[in-house]
């Protein structure tokens, strides 16, 4: 199993909703499967996440990690080197 939530996800909407119901039409099928994803992501607590649910989760996640870079702090990868010494060329020596 490549990815175990998308697979147990998938595995519920269709034991509980799929396999259930006759939909109509698209749009009927649209707003019966809408109304089961806020559901199952609204209202459902998961165990996975402490018996909360997915919406109040990712809500506590993002307020957790909500930080902001500082002025002086830069997102521009820093050198793995430190830079050459002064007179001393960086540049390629050509191969035989």
């Amino acid at each position: 199993m490549q990815n175990g939530f998308v697979e147990s996800f998938n595995g519920r909407m269709r034991d509980e909703l799929l396999n259930e119901t006759m939909f109509r039409n698209m749009a009927h099928a649209r707003a019966v499967i809408r109304a089961w994803v806020a559901d199952f992501n609204e209202t459902r607590p998961h165990s996975a996440l402490g018996y909360q649910t997915p919406k109040a989760f990712a809500e506590h996640l993002t307020t957790a990690t909500d930080t902001r870079a500082a002025p002086s702090e830069s997102s521009a990868r820093m050198s793995l080197a430190p830079p050459a010494p002064s007179g001393v060329s960086t540049d390629l020596i050509p191969a035989n």
